[in-house]
């Protein structure tokens, strides 16, 4: 089983995270697929990921772009995972899938959003009954990310 992060967003909203947490799996050499739970979240990703900084952008594509095989960064709704990533980022009560095949799993949830909390709280509950390497990480004041106990 891959390693299963928690990312309690707090201080900063998800759009503004997530660009930072992507670019950081792409400079450790990974492919990241990033699963929403609405079609509407992945549009609203798809422009952040390309204006969140004036002088760079994350490259990604979905499926609809094709060539899915190929994107750095793939964003989708549904469980699969054409470019090989080795780490998946879950949002929005999305589906989960099937984990073989990724060194990490991360699970994003804000904090003014009480469904999102609490799919994450009953995804922490499963994987702990099932024996999962977990970790979770808040938000400081400043958005940076702190691990908790």
């Amino acid at each position: 089983m891959p390693e299963i992060l928690f990312y309690h967003l707090e201080t900063r909203p998800l759009d503004r995270a997530l660009p930072d947490l992507l670019q950081r799996s792409l400079d450790r050499g990974w492919r990241a697929v990033v699963q929403a739970g609405s079609d509407e979240r992945l549009a609203s990703l798809d422009a952040a990921l390309w204006t969140f900084d004036d002088a760079s952008f994350l490259p990604h594509g979905m499926a609809e772009d094709g060539r899915s095989e190929d994107q750095p960064v793939f964003l989708t709704t549904t469980p699969e995972n054409p470019n090989g990533a080795a780490i998946r980022f879950l949002l929005d009560c999305a589906e989960e899938g099937d984990f073989s095949g990724y060194q990490r799993v991360v699970y994003l949830f804000e904090a003014a959003n009480e469904a999102t909390m609490q799919w994450a709280r009953q995804a922490w509950k499963r994987l702990k009954s099932e024996g999962a390497e977990m970790t979770y990480w808040k938000q400081d004041s400043d958005g940076r990310w702190k691990k908790q106990g």
